[in-house]
């Protein structure tokens, strides 16, 4: 599957959001893709929301994992964008969290590549200069 969407403006994340969150509810690994500042951590807010969690929802970039609670279970958000090597996300048992059975958003993930599964789905979120973003989802 590959297919592109576009946020014209924030107001619009929520609309794109849901759409989003029927693939994620299938998948449950997500990998995303972006620049920093490209959007992700804003995205990803909106998509728990969507997913149905009224949890607060931040960047988890110093904690590493962030866990939300949702109808049907947890979503895990992680950010490895400061983890030195992998070895740092095996020590805090993110092969545990990845084969859960739970979702598991995750930020950064070209950091642990050699972690992870092979059937997952992609979002790669790239800023345009009128400030709109794309999103190119790809199931792997």
């Amino acid at each position: 599957m590959n297919l592109q969407l576009v946020i014209p403006t924030e107001n619009d994340i929520e609309d794109i959001a849901a759409q989003v969150a029927e693939y994620v509810k299938a998948e449950k690994v997500v990998l995303f893709h972006g620049s920093m500042g490209a959007g992700k951590t804003t995205f990803i807010r909106s998509l728990v929301k969507q997913l149905g969690s009224n949890d607060e929802v931040s960047s988890p970039t110093f904690s590493i994992v962030n866990e939300y609670a949702y109808p049907k279970g947890s979503i895990y958000h992680f950010d490895f964008y400061r983890i030195e090597n992998e070895e740092e996300a095996y020590d805090i048992g993110f092969e545990e969290y990845l084969y859960s059975d739970e979702i598991c958003l995750i930020e950064w993930p070209e950091r642990v590549s050699g972690l992870l599964p092979d059937d997952v789905l992609e979002i790669e979120i790239v800023a345009q200069p009128d400030d709109s973003r794309i999103l190119n989802l790809t199931r792997a």
